[in-house]
């Protein structure tokens, strides 16, 4: 084997992968959406079955349709033969994958999911299998050839099968309504769910720890507001408290520049009037969004009602693994 033909089997093996997934989307016909409707009106949870490969395939497709909406459930398949069968209840629907719909496992299944009356769909790669036959939906993922070439090691039969899984969680994802709030709470944990779930409010500077001077204060005296408060800018009220602006390190910078005195000129005179705010129920995700697009290190936070409620600045995002 030299360096050229391990990449010429490398490329082969894609492209053979990639025609089979082109060759399902005849397969997205009416058998699909009748199984999409049979999953959308089951009451219970979607119990997806499967042996050897197309048990660990099976295993993936449950893991996506509980995390996009649709209740699911992996069953061993021959587990399920020794007792596990009773997890499934009448009210739950069964997804059987087998590439063969010849697997002893899965055919022993047969008349007790009849018995409890359990709808079956099948996701196997012949349609004319018996387990194909005594489904009430068959899902044809048959695929030319696999991409081992002693024709035995399933390759393309699992992409096809992973992809029709795919197929089905995002369809009913879809029908359902299903936000990114949802997937949020279905994903609590790590950088995913702190990213949709985690809002302003949550990690903001509030109350006593927000800079506050008032307009006619100087300028060096607005100074000892920022040091003390460590966010790099004091924001600037009117003598009843309603926001005017703000004063931050980069207006120091300019005014330095210009060689005004700070000791006899009021904040007003020199703070930034049109500064940016952000409500307190919106995702951090967004204040840091509204930063970079702005270049600006700190946001002032306001309520429904815009007054101040907060001070939020890009370290507090980085701190809380935001960005």
């Amino acid at each position: 084997m030299t360096e050229n033909t391990f990449i010429k089997s490398g490329l082969h093996t894609i492209q053979l992968q990639r025609d089979c997934i082109a060759a399902l989307q005849e397969r997205i016909n009416d058998d699909f959406a009748r199984a999409c409707e049979l999953i959308l009106h089951c009451k219970g949870r979607v119990v997806v079955i499967g042996m050897g490969k197309s048990g660990h395939i099976a295993n993936k497709i449950s893991a996506t349709l509980a995390s996009t909406g649709t209740p699911a459930q992996f069953v061993h398949a021959a587990e399920a033969s020794h007792g596990d069968i009773g997890m499934v209840t009448r009210d739950d629907l069964v997804l059987a994958l087998s590439n063969s719909g010849t697997t002893t496992e899965m055919l022993a299944l047969l008349p007790i999911l009849k018995r409890k009356g359990v709808p079956l769909i099948s996701l196997t790669g012949n349609p004319d299998s018996e387990l194909a036959r005594e489904s009430d939906i068959n899902l044809d993922a048959s695929v030319a050839k696999e991409a081992c070439p002693l024709g035995l090691a399933p390759t393309t039969s699992t992409t096809a099968a992973l992809v029709m899984g795919d197929a089905l969680a995002m369809a009913l994802l879809q029908a359902k309504g299903f936000t990114a709030e949802d997937f949020a709470f279905s994903h609590p944990g790590g950088n995913l769910g702190r990213r949709l779930l985690l809002k302003v409010a949550h990690i903001m500077h509030g109350g006593s720890d927000i800079p506050v001077v008032n307009a006619s204060t100087t300028i060096s005296k607005a100074l000892l507001e920022i040091t003390a408060k460590k966010l790099g800018m004091t924001t600037v009220q009117d003598e009843n408290g309603s926001m005017l602006g703000v004063f931050t390190d980069g207006d120091l910078r300019r005014v330095l520049d210009k060689g005004i005195d700070i000791h006899n000129t009021r904040v007003a005179d020199v703070m930034t009037g049109g500064f940016k705010s952000i409500h307190s129920a919106c995702l951090a995700t967004e204040a840091a969004l509204m930063m970079q697009e702005n270049s600006i290190y700190s946001l002032v936070v306001v309520s429904d009602s815009d007054e101040l409620q907060g001070i939020i600045t890009m370290h507090d995002l980085l701190r809380a693994n935001v960005v």
